[in-house]
């Protein structure tokens, strides 16, 4: 679980976080850096966390931001519990920076491992489904079906509507249907099967023990 030992020279620039005036700095500084992990800090964000750490200019502010967004990103994308997130810091890093850190990547470990599913996780939905008749390409007096789908998504990265449109010969419109036949029919036997709950089971057990 611990860092890799070439990474291990820039947690030397961790003291630099006890220059913070409150445990709330070192807060801010860690939603900061999460809330821009896609496009970097900007100008006005890198001001205010060089008054907040007292620092006077980005020689120092850098290699920092480097360390703390690799414990951000092993504490949220590794397969990291939250009572092993302290053991991702090196013995050299001072106990007291290590129970501060340690403290706040377990309070925001579970919401930010949300924020990663909210935008990876969220499938579109089928908003609607037509079908139309036309030529075939290289027959011009056959005709197939061609199949248009709109998809809504509630993705933040893939949000609004998505409209897909397919061409289908006949063996695949065929099997296209029976899959989806065979998913009606296996829907609708299991919600009968919940309707009918235990007394379904409770006699086929009793059928079971006649035998």
């Amino acid at each position: 679980m611990e860092i890799p030992q070439q990474q291990q020279s820039i947690w030397g620039h961790l003291p630099l976080l006890v220059g913070s005036s409150s445990k709330e700095s070192v807060e801010y500084i860690l939603q900061a850096l999460w809330r821009t992990r896609r496009t970097g800090l900007d100008s006005a964000d890198r001001i205010i966390i060089r008054d907040m750490l007292h620092l006077p200019d980005d020689s120092d502010l850098d290699p920092l931001l480097l360390c703390l967004r690799i414990l951000i990103r092993r504490c949220v994308y590794d397969n990291i519990s939250k009572d092993e997130i302290q053991k991702l810091f090196p013995e050299e890093v001072l106990p007291e920076l290590k129970r501060l850190l340690t403290l706040l990547l377990q309070k925001f470990q579970r919401e930010w491992r949300e924020d990663i599913q909210n935008e990876q996780g969220s499938l579109p939905h089928l908003k609607a489904m037509t079908s139309d008749m036309a030529n075939e390409k290289d027959d011009s007096t056959g005709q197939v079906p061609v199949v248009n789908v709109e998809l809504q998504s509630d993705n933040q990265r893939l949000s609004g509507e998505t409209e897909i449109k397919f061409q289908l010969e006949k063996d695949a419109l065929e099997t296209m249907l029976k899959s989806m036949y065979s998913i009606r029919d296996h829907w609708s036997n299991g919600s009968q099967s919940s309707k009918d709950g235990a007394p379904n089971g409770t006699a086929q057990q009793s059928e079971a023990v006649g035998t």
